[in-house]
């Protein structure tokens, strides 16, 4: 059984990675780069460590002793945790200082750059999962009328905008109007906010940073937004197509349609119309 490396946070998402792994064939070895981790890895994966994500030399050197040359990042990381004065060695502490900003993706591709100088290849997050990701179009039954319409393609391009200034990936609007958008403090807290200013119906949009590194950060939706979008009587949810995990699919939509929440998936193609 051919062995692959997990660096795993926060969410189902590595849950899920590992058994769809698993199921085709490979040995999975998870490192924890957060306490909060879902109890059932432990038993998905074949090992599960520990590790300080700040221990950069630490981290590399132990993936080699565990004989990873493949890996996959899967699950969110609290950002605040660069701003709490975890303990950095000397060679991610030199990886930030030469970095031009401290965003998301800056800090996670100069960590992938350093997995590849020591001959660790990081695969795409969407590897044995593509069945997750959103197809495109109106995903349930529901039809938005033309102001709703309106509101989820600009909703839309607001998200793809802040994404291109890798600020964040959500954006809250209504008539038109953004109410908040995503900073370090994670999707779900933006919803409120914009769900505070505005009250029931508003839209969501969730997207991908143009020309997104697939090796991380893929937008990913579950059942904790839906109970966001929800308790906020939101009106729609728009997504970027064929590059956003949609946790336990089918459920998911139904929910939503149930609770009178649109669900569309769009490409920037549709921007256009």
């Amino acid at each position: 059984m051919e062995r692959i490396g997990l660096l795993a946070g926060e969410g189902d998402l590595p849950l899920i990675w590992a058994r769809a792994a698993r199921k085709k064939g490979r040995e999975v070895f998870a490192y924890k780069l957060v306490e909060k981790i879902n109890p059932l890895l432990e038993e998905s994966a074949d090992q599960v460590k520990s590790i300080n994500i700040g221990m950069l030399d630490d981290l590399i050197a132990g993936l080699k002793a565990d004989g990873i040359e493949e890996l996959v990042m899967a699950g969110s990381i609290d950002k605040t945790m660069l701003f709490k004065g975890i303990p950095l060695d000397a060679r991610f502490a030199a990886l930030l200082a030469g970095l031009k900003d401290l965003n998301n993706d800056s800090i996670l591709s100069a960590i992938v750059n350093e997995f590849t100088k020591e001959g660790i290849r990081v695969l795409p997050q969407s590897i044995y999962l593509e069945g997750l990701l959103a197809g495109h179009g109106i995903l349930n039954s529901l039809q938005p009328d033309e102001q709703l319409l309106s509101d989820l393609k600009y909703a839309f391009k607001m998200a793809r905008e802040i994404g291109r200034l890798d600020i964040g990936q959500t954006v809250v609007v209504q008539n038109r109007t953004v109410l908040a958008v995503e900073t370090i403090e994670g999707t779900d807290e933006a919803i409120k906010r914009g769900g505070r200013l505005a009250g029931p119906g508003v839209v969501v949009a969730k997207a991908a940073k143009p020309g997104q590194d697939f090796r991380f950060d893929l937008p990913v939706i579950g059942e904790g937004t839906l109970n966001t979008l929800i308790a906020v009587k939101a009106r729609g949810l728009v997504i970027e197509a064929d590059s956003t995990f949609i946790i336990d699919k089918e459920n998911f939509i139904k929910r939503a349609e149930e609770n009178d929440i649109v669900v569309a998936a769009f490409r920037e193609a549709d921007l256009q119309g």
